[in-house]
């Protein structure tokens, strides 16, 4: 018991080496021994993230049959085949399979996040067991092992670093800073937020430069990586809000359509003289005909399209429903580095004794000058910039590259390429200085000097943190040349910077003799020249500024969930627009509250700094408890699990880590923030689209049932047999309202509030305008099948006509709810060419229907003579013109309403 109290304790960080190595029970230059080594294995497991039980792709087929509407049709199916109608029920079957093979097929490819979170793992350790230096999977480290460290290296477990020489760890994907985190072995409080831990090493963070030696304190699910997946595996999928409205709707329609179906039944058989199957097959035919069973087929499609134009605009889309979901989020949390910021360092502002420096261009592309006011800097008048300039460059490891499509990237520190960066864009003689010696940058000491030779003398050059710096010069180089050191000026510079959130690194030289060939510490003590300053930050993207102004516009709030420091944090968001500049919250101060105060926490505050992956996924939930649909962006593992639990997840395609990916419901292909705005346009188009799409398709179940009930009611002939229903519902839902997919956005769309996700998918209007339409299609249809039989047409003639009716006037209808509110003949009319094509596509189905044998024989049509289509295409444009009047006399209560 006390061996496994010793290695579950969570906070290494805040005791000293020894005592660590005390507490693993391991010793720091022997390693455990192979025998410790298995026996803890046995005991605590190996070092692998556990496996999650995966669903088999029938049981995700089988799943797509869970819908209320599809069991009623499913129960018609075996009703009609009881009474052995089975073509009827052929047909039916065939219908349910259709839509269910649809979602199948057009739903998110099988969950890998957490596969993938594995093969970010290290495959090998180098390590020391026995006092010997061995290599070994990683799989099979042990709590307590000692692990060797160099650069390049991923990092196997969670380490507590022993031994630290100049060490630096990548550590972005995982708490979101934007530079290495510089590794010692210095004891840290134990409210340490994870991004501040120096003397830790974590698991599939890479070693990017120096040498270290840590020792095992956790492996598998107790890593923080571990931790994640857990979070992962336990966060649970939510129902987009337009899943949640269509099962809303689908239980209130069945439930509409059994009571209708048992009263109509029962009216039938004890006020009409019907026979029972004759019945059954009457109130079948209603069940069918006010059942919607093309709406989760089309619902798919247009969901798909919209798959397809968000792909076009670099938004790629994993899921289909998150596509509506889109258009109804009302807050987006975005991680700052590499989202709303490039993630690469960029040198903004200089400072000498002789004055202040802006640098234009952003990231590594050696584009962009040197400003002094608002003139390029003139460096022939410029001594102190040039030298300072030169210091940077000279005392440098970092080089410049660029890959196969153009973009430059940095072979070395970030912070360092960005003093590269702006040594290119310096209009100087760019030549190489040859270098003596190197003290390299250790975080013991914070700074690097180089030793470099000249025409009559040698200089040392170095760079590093400001306060280290000011400790050592005594004088400062002006346009006149060496004056007193003037600390008080400097120091109020440096704050001005800090305060906007810039990384400063120091400038300085000290000249020596042209015999000397070596560099040591002592060397820079005294004599030391202070040149200037560099204010270095990783710069927002030009482009995210203008989304967050569009996203505004559209009443959307952009929160920023940085794991940065707050200065760094607030100057960002304020010069993006997030914020005010003044307030954020820190992670500490969220690891405090309560969930009722982190939800008012969450609404108040626009900026969180210093958050860790628990935080990202408490804010998400906070949200979420105030009933606000919300989008959460990221390019790191730890984004992961409040992506997987935002309603919409976006990850970054280019610099996003494929976990990150994984767990998204969309990717930005470009990496670029703006391509939210656009995918968020594109989700308010799909959900308008849809809502016309059920305004089109819900008058034929209308007009259908209306038929139907009068005819029970009246007694007179069945209208429509239950395999004519079927192809009325299907060809008008599947092959009509697709064109409304097409349709643009409505004007002024964007500028509108996100609907509330508990807005019902059928308001007043919608309901009002779905029932006036079916009683004119359902009752003129019924007037006219009464007015043919009146004249001696037969059965058969009048239930083709009674088809070729109701489908032709909803190809009329079509044209009328392009536009909810506005007229048909808009300067839009034309620009929806599949409008047209789909009405082409529909007479010649309902020829085929007609006249082809075949088909005769399946549906129970005849060959109709051709003065009875007058009837349906005379009655169609009626009806047109009737919606378009009532379109525009609401058009006109609406202008009264704004008055």
């Amino acid at each position: 018991m006390e061996r496994e109290k010793r290695v579950t304790n969570k906070s290494w960080h805040s005791q000293e080496t020894k005592e660590v190595i005390e507490l693993l029970g391991t010793n720091s230059t022997k390693g455990l021994s192979e025998v410790e080594a298995q026996e803890r294995l046995n005991k605590f497991g190996e070092n692998v993230l556990p496996e999650k039980k995966k669903e088999s792709r029938l049981i995700r087929f089988f799943k797509h049959f869970n819908d209320i509407l599809i069991y009623i049709l499913l129960i018609a199916a075996v009703v009609t085949a009881l009474l052995g109608h089975w073509v009827d029920t052929i047909v039916i079957v065939i219908v349910a399979v259709v839509n269910a093979s649809i979602g199948f097929f057009q739903e998110n490819k099988a969950e890998k996040a957490l596969e993938d979170i594995k093969k970010m793992l290290s495959h090998t350790a180098q390590i020391i067991r026995d006092g010997k230096r061995v290599e070994i999977g990683a799989s099979h480290l042990a709590v307590g092992d000692i692990v060797i460290l160099h650069p390049g290296d991923k990092i196997p477990a969670d380490l507590r670093i022993i031994k630290s020489d100049n060490l630096r760890i990548e550590e972005s994907a995982l708490t979101g800073e934007s530079v290495p985190s510089e590794k010692n072995v210095t004891v840290i409080d134990a409210d340490t937020p994870l991004g501040d831990r120096t003397n830790m090493a974590f698991s599939t963070t890479t070693v990017s430069a120096g040498t270290g030696i840590g020792a095992v304190v956790a492996i598998g699910q107790d890593t923080e990586i571990g931790k994640i997946n857990r979070m992962m595996s336990e966060v649970k999928q939510i129902t987009t809000p337009l899943l949640k409205q269509t099962a809303s709707f689908g239980k209130t329609v069945s439930m509409v359509i059994i009571v209708i179906a048992i009263l109509v039944f029962a009216f039938g058989y004890f006020f009409r003289d019907y026979q029972t199957g004759e019945l059954l097959m009457s109130v079948i035919g209603l069940a069918v005909a006010a059942i919607p069973e093309g709406l989760p087929a089309i619902l798919s499609i247009i969901l798909a399209i919209g798959v397809q134009n968000m792909a076009k605009r670099n938004a790629i889309v994993r899921t289909l429903p998150s596509v509506e979901t889109l258009g109804s989020v009302a807050v987006i949390c975005s991680d700052k580095t590499g989202t709303l910021t490039k993630n690469e360092m960029t040198v903004k502002s200089l400072i000498t004794a002789t004055g202040e420096f802006h640098v234009t261009g952003t990231g590594y592309s050696p584009k962009g000058d040197i400003m002094k006011a608002e003139e390029k800097a003139d460096f022939s008048s410029e001594p102190v910039l040039d030298e300072l300039v030169g210091c940077f460059y000279i005392c440098n490891e970092a080089s410049l590259g660029k890959d196969d499509e153009g973009n430059w990237y940095v072979k070395g520190d970030p912070t360092e390429g960005a003093l590269i960066t702006l040594y290119e864009k310096a209009p100087v003689d760019h030549h190489e200085t040859d270098r003596l010696a190197t003290i390299p940058f250790d975080s013991e000491y914070k700074y690097m000097a180089t030793l470099a030779e000249c025409e009559d003398k040698n200089i040392i050059y170095i760079k590093g943190a400001p306060d280290r710096l000011l400790g050592m010069a005594d004088k400062q180089l002006s346009e006149d040349g060496l004056k007193v050191f003037d600390r008080k000026y400097w120091e109020s510079k440096i704050h001005g910077l800090a305060g906007n959130g810039q990384r400063i690194i120091g400038g300085a030289y000290k000249i020596v003799d042209k015999q000397k060939k070596k560099l040591s510490h002592e060397d820079i003590q005294e004599g030391v020249v202070f040149l200037g300053l560099a204010g270095i930050i990783d710069p927002p993207r030009e482009e995210a500024i203008e989304a967050i102004g569009q996203c505004a516009q559209a009443g959307i709030t952009v929160k920023m969930i940085t794991g940065d420091h707050i200065e760094t944090a607030k100057s960002i968001g304020k010069d993006m627009g997030i914020g005010d500049g003044s307030m954020a919250l820190e992670g500490k101060a969220i690891e405090r509250m309560a969930d009722e105060e982190l939800e008012e926490a969450a609404l108040e505050y626009n900026i969180f700094a210093r958050t860790s992956p628990e935080h990202k996924l408490r804010l998400v939930k906070a949200l979420q408890a105030r009933n606000i649909i919300c989008a959460m962006t990221g390019d790191g593992v730890n984004d992961a699990p409040a992506l997987k639990k935002a309603d919409v997840g976006i990850a970054m395609g280019i610099k996003g880590t494929e976990v990150t990916k994984d767990a998204a419901e969309m990717v930005l292909a470009d990496d670029n923030f703006s391509t939210i705005a656009a995918a968020v346009e594109e989700g308010r188009r799909v959900y308008d689209n849809l809502k016309k799409t059920i305004l089109f398709i819900l008058p034929t179940n209308g007009a259908e049932s209306f038929l139907i009930i009068a005819s029970i009611l009246f007694g007179t002939l069945m209208p429509l047999t239950p395999i004519q229903i079927l192809w009325v519902n299907m060809v008008t839902s599947v092959t009509i309202s697709l064109a409304l997919a097409f349709e643009k956005l409505e004007p002024d769309t964007m500028k509108q509030p996100p609907r509330s996700s508990r807005t019902p998918l059928l308001n007043g209007y919608f309901i009002w305008r779905i029932l006036f339409v079916s009683i004119l299609i359902g009752g003129g249809t019924l007037l006219l099948n009464l007015y043919l039989l009146a004249n001696g047409v037969s059965e058969d003639i009048v239930r083709t006509v009674t088809i070729q009716t109701i489908v032709i006037t909803q190809m009329f209808h079509l044209y009328n709810s392009r536009s909810i509110r506005q007229s048909a003949f808009s300067r839009d009319f034309f620009s929806n060419k599949a409008v047209f094509v789909v009405s082409g596509l529909l007479i010649l189905l309902q020829l085929f229907i007609t006249y082809i044998p075949f088909m005769n024989d399946v549906f129970g049509t005849v060959q109709l003579p051709l003065h009875f289509w007058i009837y349906p295409f005379a009655f169609g444009f009626l009806i047109f013109v009737i919606v378009e009047i009532e379109k525009y006399v609401m058009r006109k209560i609406d202008l009264i309403k704004t008055k």
